[in-house]
């Protein structure tokens, strides 16, 4: 990798890379060192994480290979083969929206997010992209069957000691971490659906190629993201399809990439097209963004909250309230029926909390059921390819406050009354027990903390 790349992907490191002094001179920071480099009182002192998930010393040569064809030069490049070559030749661009990115663009636009939605797809489009969908789909599935799954565990939790507590395994950052570095000791308790990137990679590749009546290798699919870190997942070796002869998804592209790709040429965001987003079903008419519950992120915690509540003890829960232990970013709910603790459920968001929440394991003090574990501070809304940030690392307030009100402006939706995901479970899956729908919507995590790993350096 050359220097100017790899101080590039430096300087865009997340805050744990602020826990540690590896860049300079490998010394490991403490927890002390931490708090008061940001303002904060703290009393203990242990080491926090020696290293950063998105710096180069986590990324074998092969993976940095990969990583570095998800960029704008990858997407230019099929877009000028496209206008070059014979039209039987040419690639069916797909660019899929995480909806967390939509608020950053209403931000930039100065538009609701609706608006600043089309005009995305419109840009995208007058690029030649051929289909613009957003993810809510595939977080749909992904979160119906996360809830399935903490269901199960409960109920088998106590002849299976690693039933529960139940991490959540949407996060890229977060699922290389415990891969990596704590091995055994989480991997047999990480949700094994798979991440809304990963499976809408599926839909595309599987589903919509077959509707469109085109090859898998036909298609280049790009994800817009807020983090650099959905890069690395992207290029997980159990999310190529020996099958279809073909990677899940081919490119993702920050949202920053994308906004900065149109100030490089100059967008008049008004002048640009107002362009709905396609069906994934194919239907007609205008897809209006909506989010699922959840304060920044696609709300795993809340939704699996509200069901088990339902499912196990009969309970209906309208509205769900958390209480703020160590600070925003770690956070619990708990469900009570006389006096009694049913479900005790935990946010956390950011590696200082994870570390904490890592302490705490390896102790056995963990009362949760179920963790919402998130690698970036404030969740998915502030990842760093989307929410800025000073030299030293921090995003820029402002704008994450910008885009938290913006999101939660958005009308939300429920994965269960959806009839698009009741029809793609049937059409595509052959229904939600089948053998199909386990293999597309499940994966496995792996240990791999004692994996030859010349390259990493946590």
């Amino acid at each position: 990798m050359s220097e100017a790349a790899s101080a590039k992907r430096k300087e865009k490191c997340e805050n744990c890379t602020k826990q540690c002094n590896k860049k300079n001179d490998g010394v490991v920071a403490t927890a002390e060192e931490h708090h008061e480099a940001n303002g904060e009182a703290s009393g203990d002192s242990q080491p926090l994480l020696s290293a950063c998930l998105s710096c180069d010393g986590c990324v074998s040569e092969e993976e940095s290979l990969k990583i570095g064809q998800q960029n704008l030069e990858e997407l230019n490049r099929i877009l000028a083969l496209n206008k070059k070559c014979d039209a039987a030749e040419h690639k069916v661009l797909v660019v899929s929206l995480c909806p967390q990115s939509l608020p950053f663009f209403a931000v930039k636009f100065d538009l609701d997010i609706a608006e600043a939605t089309r005009k995305l797809c419109g840009f995208l489009k007058s690029l030649g992209v051929q289909y613009v969908f957003d993810t809510t789909v595939a977080a749909g599935f992904s979160i119906l069957e996360s809830q399935r799954e903490f269901v199960q565990r409960y109920r088998r939790r106590h002849h299976d000691s690693q039933a529960l507590p139940m991490f959540t395994s949407s996060c890229p950052g977060w699922i290389r971490y415990a891969e990596r570095v704590l091995g055994n000791l989480v991997t047999p308790h990480i949700c094994t659906a798979r991440s809304p990137q990963q499976i809408m990679g599926c839909l595309v590749k599987d589903y919509i190629s077959q509707q469109q009546k085109l090859s898998a290798e036909k298609v280049f699919h790009v994800v817009l993201a807020p983090c650099f870190d959905k890069k690395l997942e992207a290029v997980r070796e159990e999310f190529y399809s020996s099958l279809l002869d073909s990677r899940y998804v081919d490119c993702v592209l920050t949202s920053a990439e994308v906004y900065d790709m149109m100030e490089r040429r100059k967008v008049s965001v008004a002048e640009l097209d107002s362009v709905p987003l396609d069906h994934v079903l194919g239907e007609e008419g205008d897809t209006a963004p909506v989010r699922y519950e959840g304060r920044t992120s696609e709300g795993f915690l809340e939704h699996v909250f509200k069901h088990a509540a339902k499912e196990l003890f009969g309970l209906d829960v309208t509205e769900v309230t958390y209480k703020t232990l160590r600070n925003r970013d770690f956070q619990e709910v708990t469900l009570e029926r006389d006096g009694e603790t049913l479900l005790q459920f935990a946010a956390v968001y950011g590696f200082r909390n994870i570390q904490t929440l890592v302490q705490r394991i390896r102790k056995g003090r963990v009362p949760y059921q179920l963790v919402e574990v998130l690698s970036c501070p404030g969740g998915c809304l502030s990842g760093r390819g989307q929410a800025g940030g000073d030299a030293a690392g921090r995003p820029d307030k402002a704008l994450v406050q910008q885009m938290e009100d913006a999101y939660i402006s958005l009308p939300v939706a429920l994965p269960e009354v959806n009839p698009a995901l009741h029809t793609l479970y049937q059409e595509w899956l052959e229904g939600q027990d089948s053998a199909q729908a386990g293999a597309t919507l499940r994966t496995q995590y792996r240990d791999l903390s004692h994996a030859p790993t010349p390259h990493m350096q946590w």
